[in-house]
C-alpha cells in the first residue's frame, strides 16, 4: 500500500482540476446570466449584488485553482461558498434529493481538502503545496 502514497501528487492535481472544473462550469452560468443570477440570489435572501463577487469567485478561481495558483486561498473559498449555498439553498431539499446537499457537500470536503494539502507540486505557484508558500 505504500506504493499509494507515491501517487499523492497526481491524486492532488486531479482533486485541483475537477474542482476547478466544476467552479469554472458553474462560474460560466453565472457571469452569462447574471441578471437572472442576481434575481436568483435575492429570492433565497441575499443581496443581489452578491452575485458578482460569487460569479467573479467562481470562473476566475475556478481557473486559476485549475492552474495551481493561488489554490488554497480559493479552495478555502470554494469551501466556505459551498457551506453559505447548503445553508441558504440546499438544506432544506435534504441530502440526496433533487437539489439536496450532497454535492455541494463534496465540493466542500474537495475544497478543505485542498486548503490543508495544497495543491500538490504540478501548478504555477510558488513554494511546496501551493499558494501560500512551503508547507
Amino acid at each position: 500500500m505504500h506504493w499509494f502514497s507515491r501517487l499523492q501528487p497526481l491524486a492532488l492535481l486531479v482533486l485541483r482540476v475537477v474542482l476547478g472544473a466544476i467552479m469554472i462550469a458553474h462560474g460560466y452560468q453565472k457571469v452569462s446570466g447574471i441578471h437572472g443570477s442576481q434575481h436568483f440570489f435575492s429570492n433565497v435572501g441575499l443581496p443581489a449584488w452578491a452575485a458578482y463577487p460569487v460569479a467573479a469567485l467562481e470562473f476566475l478561481g475556478g481557473m486559476a485553482i485549475v492552474l495551481g495558483v493561488f489554490e488554497r486561498f480559493f479552495a478555502g473559498a470554494f469551501a466556505i461558498e459551498m457551506m453559505v449555498a447548503i445553508w441558504r439553498v440546499h438544506y432544506h431539499n435534504g441530502f440526496a434529493k433533487p437539489g439536496g446537499y450532497e454535492f455541494p457537500l463534496s465540493l466542500v470536503a474537495i475544497g478543505f481538502t485542498l486548503l490543508c494539502f495544497g495543491g500538490g507540486p504540478w501548478g504555477f505557484s510558488w513554494g511546496k503545496g501551493g499558494g501560500w508558500g512551503k508547507r
